[in-house]
């Protein structure tokens, strides 16, 4: 998983996932999610899986290695890079479920109604059947696997000199975890005895060159740090994990693909670009004064995405301030084009245009991505079923993200009520960073605002009452109320 995440990540210790887990079957039974595959879906996965796919070029000696976080089996991506003459050659095998699904088939149907991953704290609701997501098109380490591979190359400075993407096989040496690639960059700074060793040190150099990239365009990086759930002297705490440079530079490598792509889809006069409006002022006024709460220093002047990029979310105020920053983020969208070019689109926060063509197995749409984008380098026409599905993919693919994010946003409320049962009466430090318009009267007779807080440690963000909220500054709150079922914690000014 190499996208820099935007959305909360949450996983539960197996004590509290015995526990918090009735719960969550709840908020997927009221939520709708997508449920079992149909036994015709299955048969043709089943069938897809166990038929061999090759493609004509041969990579398998080349050693691909993938990094994701533990345990994952659905593997998207895996890299390959080498040092030239005049810089670098980036090569990005991504997985090729389109050699497995049948377009207008029973499993096609079925993809479309659920678009993405679902993901919970206790686990994903896959976009493809286990056959196909862990199995035959996911690039397993020591397997022979079809692949849509990227060959970028970039200059001495990190930028683009040319690019494309074409099917191949190849096959993963190794899965690393963060920690792991991690440890051995730090274990061997200028490269190893192993082609796997120099991949991980150029990846560090690339990384860095990307980053540096992305600050001359006026880009931004959000990148949310893993947060486990543990069973603490019979309650729940929050142990927030920090972010390893290793996975920003990871992120760098899937955010040049998709930079690429666009361009290539322009070539060919038809694409599905990934997009998103700059953030609204409102937006950037209320996460700067949770900023000037949480006491992180935004000086007059300077871009949010400098900012976010000196920020450690191990630190409780600065894992609070990166989840407020996700709203700067929010509102993306797609728009697709077939002959006619639109005008130049960019993605804001990339500053650059961009698509989604790194993560098949997990997003419905990068599969037609791809497509595009193997047409455009092998100068061929894109595939009658890709055009014809392009029309309907900004809704699928809008429908799929409303529904994952209030899955994933009532997960988040369950969590948030179990850390605090047992907590009624207890007070926190938090910042009111938003007040709603009205305000009422309480038993009495006070005016009574309603606003919203957040607070450093747990990072949450809650409903909070009082009497002239104090906007923008820090303040002690009171759990007011936990309950569970109902997934609501209130808080009042202490």
């Amino acid at each position: 998983m190499s996208a820099a995440a935007q959305h909360r990540i949450l996983r539960l210790h197996q004590a509290a996932a015995d526990a918090v887990h009735p719960h969550l079957e709840r908020v997927r039974a009221e939520q709708e999610v997508p449920g079992a595959f149909s036994d015709a879906a299955l048969a043709e996965a089943s069938e897809a899986a166990s038929t061999p796919v090759t493609h004509a070029e041969d990579l398998t000696d080349l050693p691909f290695l993938t990094i994701d976080p533990p345990g994952a089996k659905d593997l998207d991506q895996a890299m390959h890079i080498s040092r030239t003459s005049g810089g670098y050659l980036v090569r990005y095998a991504i997985a090729d479920p389109a050699s497995f699904v049948t377009p207008g088939g029973a499993l096609d149907g079925e993809l479309a109604d659920r678009g993405v991953t679902f993901y919970g704290p206790d686990g994903s609701i896959t976009l493809h059947p286990e056959a196909i997501s862990e199995g035959a098109a996911s690039l397993l380490a020591g397997e022979s696997r079809p692949a849509c591979v990227w060959s970028i190359e970039l200059d001495a400075e990190g930028a683009v000199v040319q690019a494309g993407v074409r099917r191949a096989q190849v096959r993963s040496r190794e899965q690393l975890t963060y920690e792991q690639a991690a440890e051995r960059i730090e274990q061997s700074p200028d490269g190893g005895p192993s082609e796997q060793e120099d991949t991980l040190t150029l990846l560090r150099e690339v990384g860095r060159l990307r980053i540096a990239q992305e600050r001359a365009r006026g880009g931004a990086s959000l990148a949310i740090a893993e947060q486990e759930v543990e069973v603490d002297d019979g309650g729940y705490r929050l142990v927030q994990r920090s972010s390893l440079a290793v996975e920003e530079w990871n992120a760098q490598i899937s955010l040049l693909t998709g930079i690429v792509a666009a361009g290539l889809m322009r070539q060919a006069r038809v694409g599905v670009l990934r997009t998103l409006e700059p953030a609204r002022r409102r937006d950037i006024a209320r996460v700067r004064r949770a900023a000037h709460g949480l006491g992180i220093e935004w000086p007059d002047g300077v871009a949010y995405g400098e900012v976010l990029a000196g920020l450690d979310s191990a630190e409780p105020a600065h894992a609070a301030f990166l989840q407020e920053a996700t709203s700067l983020f929010r509102g993306a969208g797609y728009l697709t084009f077939d002959g006619d070019l639109p005008p130049d689109s960019p993605h804001s926060a990339i500053a650059s245009e961009y698509a989604h063509v790194t993560a098949p197995l997990r997003r419905l749409v990068d599969r037609y991505g791809l497509e595009i984008c193997l047409a455009a380098t092998a100068g061929t026409d894109v595939p009658d079923w890709v055009r014809a599905a392009l029309a309907d993919l900004p809704s699928i693919m809008g429908r799929a993200g409303q529904r994952s994010s209030a899955y994933e946003r009532a997960c988040l409320d369950v969590i948030e009520a179990v850390l605090f049962q047992g907590r009624v009466g207890q007070e926190l430090d938090g910042v009111i960073v938003e007040i709603d318009g009205g305000d009422s009267d309480d038993e009495g007779g006070e005016r009574q605002q309603r606003g919203t807080v957040v607070i450093a440690d747990p990072a949450v963000r809650a409903r909070v009452t009082g009497a002239d909220l104090p906007l923008g500054e820090r303040v002690r709150v009171r759990v007011n109320s936990v309950d569970v079922d109902e997934r609501e914690v209130t808080f009042t000014l202490a």
